[in-house]
């Protein structure tokens, strides 16, 4: 079976909750959706826990989300674009999780570095923010893959051929369509941190407050 869990920001005790819920076997795949890091209060154990979970479950598999893409930014090129970009959108709080920039572990950077924009298992195509409608696999763009909302969202049938599994656009419960599965509900700002078991839409989920 496989599982998809939806943007985490920071939230590791609903992160744990969450996983601790799902009734999973060694076989069954998890697919994280990106943005484990800023707004809440604990990235750095975020991260910890993903590391550790991904050595005891061999079968995972880490989206990078547009948060760790201007973490990314920042940390190589140190630059002011850089910081107003990722500071605007929730770096202090991991910087604070974290004690500062430069206190960020090795094995935390190469986890971010490793994040995959993309991944396929079966018929579905897992991605953060989505994919530019009626456009081929080959010929996306990573920028439309981190950032991409409304073009995607309202599109119908975006990837011919694939279930789009994706983060990055919360709503209050996921959006299952026959073309597209949402998995983010928002748990950042008080709503849901949600997991959807693909193959029979169960869903899991654990309430957050903000």
């Amino acid at each position: 079976m496989i599982y998809a869990i939806g943007d985490i920001h920071g939230c590791k005790i609903q992160l744990i909750k969450l996983i601790e819920k799902l009734p999973l076997q060694k076989e069954d795949i998890l697919v994280f959706l990106g943005d484990y890091i800023d707004r809440g209060a604990d990235s750095k154990g975020v991260i910890n826990f993903l590391i550790d979970l991904s050595k005891k479950h061999e079968k995972t598999v880490f989206i990078k989300g547009n948060h760790e893409w201007m973490f990314q930014q920042f940390y190589t090129y140190r630059d002011p674009e850089s910081w107003e970009r990722w500071e605007y959108n929730g770096a202090k709080r991991t910087l604070e999780s974290y004690g500062g920039i430069d206190n960020i572990p090795k094995e935390h950077l190469k986890f971010i570095e490793n994040t995959k924009i993309y991944h396929i298992e079966k018929n579905f195509f897992f991605v953060h923010a989505g994919v530019k409608p009626h456009v081929s696999v080959g010929e996306q763009k990573e920028k439309d893959m981190l950032w991409i909302r409304d073009e995607f969202i309202y599109s119908k049938e975006p990837l011919k051929g694939y279930t789009v599994v994706f983060g990055h656009t919360p709503n209050e419960e996921p959006l299952i369509q026959n073309d597209k599965i949402g998995v983010d509900t928002g748990c950042i700002y008080g709503g849901k941190l949600s997991c959807v078991r693909l193959e029979d839409k169960k869903i899991f989920q654990v309430r957050c407050k903000n």
